[in-house]
C-alpha cells in the first residue's frame, strides 16, 4: 500500500504511487508524441502537493470517481484553492480547448463591432473533416460572430482568422505568439500552443493546472461568459450564400445546473478533452481533463462527475493553489 503523506497547511493527502483512478478505455489511443519533459521546479507551482504525477486530494475527501482521463483538476475560481487532481502539471495534447488561450489572448485586444474579411489563408491546413464555423472566402464578419463561432461550435476557420487579425499585421503566426505570451503572462508554464484552433501541431502541449488557470482568466470576462451561454447564434448572409445557425455543442448548458460554460476538444493524438466551469451556492468551480476516452461516458460525462466530488468537498479544503499572474 502507497504511503499516504499529510502536507499542512492543505491538508493533502498524495499518494504519489497512486495512478490517476481510471476506468479502462475499451480501445487503447493511439501511439503519441512524447511530450518534453517536465521542468522539476514547474511541478511545483501552486504547492508541493500537486508535484506528483498521480493523485492529489484532500485528506478528509472521498476518493474521486473513476475517469478515462489521463489528466484533471478540479479549482475553485473565487477563492484559487485547488481542490484535487490526478497529474495536474502533466503535459498532454490540448486540442480544442486551447481555443481558450486564443481568447484570453486576443479578446482583450480585438474590438467585437469590427467586421473583417475572411482571406483565403485563412481556410488553409484545416483537417477534412474538422470542426468549422462555416465562413467562406470573401465573406465579411464581425469579430463577435467569429468569437460566437469559434466558442459555440468550435470552428478552426474562425480561429484561423481570429489569429490572423490578432496578430497586427504579423498574420496567423502572431496570433499564436501572442497566445504564448498570454500563457506566461498567466504562469502557464506547461503550455505552448503550436496552432490556434487546437489542431495538432508540433509542440502543442498543455495541462490540467495549466487550464484552470486560463479558465479562470476567460471567464472572469462578462462577454466571455455571455458567448459560453450563448445556446445558438446566426451565421449572416454572404454573397451567393444563406444565413444560418450554429448552436453551443456544451450539451452541460441544459444537462448540469448552474454550468457558466465549457469548451470540448477532440483529436485522434488527444482524445477528448473539456474545460468547463459551474456555479452553486456561491461556489465557482473549474474542471479540466485531457485524454479521455469517448465510452464510457465521455468527457462531459466526467467532467460531471468531477464537478460533484468537487461541489461536495467543503470549502477550505485545499491541494493547492492557482497562481497569479
Amino acid at each position: 500500500m502507497p504511503v499516504v503523506a499529510i502536507v499542512p497547511p492543505t491538508r493533502a493527502a498524495v499518494a504519489a504511487g497512486v495512478p490517476c483512478p481510471a476506468a479502462k478505455p475499451p480501445v487503447p489511443p493511439p501511439a503519441t508524441q512524447s511530450p518534453p519533459p517536465v521542468d522539476a521546479a514547474h511541478r511545483k507551482v501552486g504547492g508541493d502537493a500537486l508535484a506528483t504525477a498521480g493523485l492529489a486530494i484532500p485528506a478528509e475527501a472521498r476518493r474521486p470517481p473513476a475517469v478515462t482521463a489521463t489528466s484533471w483538476l478540479v479549482a475553485d475560481l473565487n477563492s484559487g484553492e485547488v481542490l484535487g487532481g490526478c497529474g495536474p502539471h502533466e503535459r498532454r495534447t490540448p486540442a480544442s480547448v486551447q481555443k481558450l488561450l486564443l481568447a484570453a489572448a486576443l479578446m482583450p485586444r480585438l474590438d467585437p463591432a469590427q467586421v473583417v474579411e475572411v482571406k483565403r489563408e485563412d481556410l488553409k491546413d484545416l483537417d477534412p473533416g474538422s470542426s468549422l464555423m462555416g465562413v467562406v472566402e470573401g465573406g465579411r464578419y464581425s469579430i463577435e460572430n467569429l468569437w460566437l463561432g469559434l466558442l459555440l461550435t468550435s470552428g478552426n476557420d474562425a480561429a484561423n482568422v481570429l489569429a490572423r487579425v490578432g496578430g497586427a499585421g504579423t498574420g496567423r503566426q502572431g496570433g499564436v505568439d501572442a497566445m504564448n505570451d498570454e500563457a506566461r503572462r498567466l504562469r502557464a508554464n506547461q503550455t505552448h500552443a503550436a496552432t490556434p484552433s487546437g489542431l495538432d501541431g508540433p509542440g502543442q502541449y498543455t495541462s490540467a493546472y495549466d487550464l484552470a488557470l486560463i479558465a479562470r482568466a476567460t471567464f472572469a470576462r462578462e462577454d466571455f461568459r455571455q458567448y459560453m451561454q450563448t445556446r445558438e447564434a446566426t451565421v449572416p448572409a454572404q454573397r451567393g450564400e444563406r444565413a444560418f445557425e450554429i448552436t453551443n455543442d456544451n450539451t452541460l448548458l441544459d444537462r448540469y445546473p448552474g454550468m457558466l460554460g465549457g469548451k470540448t476538444g477532440f483529436t485522434r493524438l488527444a482524445r477528448q478533452t473539456y474545460v468547463g466551469v459551474a456555479e452553486r451556492d456561491g461556489r465557482r468551480l473549474a474542471v479540466t481533463l485531457l485524454g479521455a476516452e469517448t465510452e464510457p461516458r465521455g468527457s462531459l460525462g466526467e467532467a460531471i462527475a468531477l464537478l460533484n466530488w468537487g461541489f461536495a468537498i467543503t470549502a477550505d479544503a485545499s491541494v493547492g493553489r492557482l497562481v497569479t499572474p
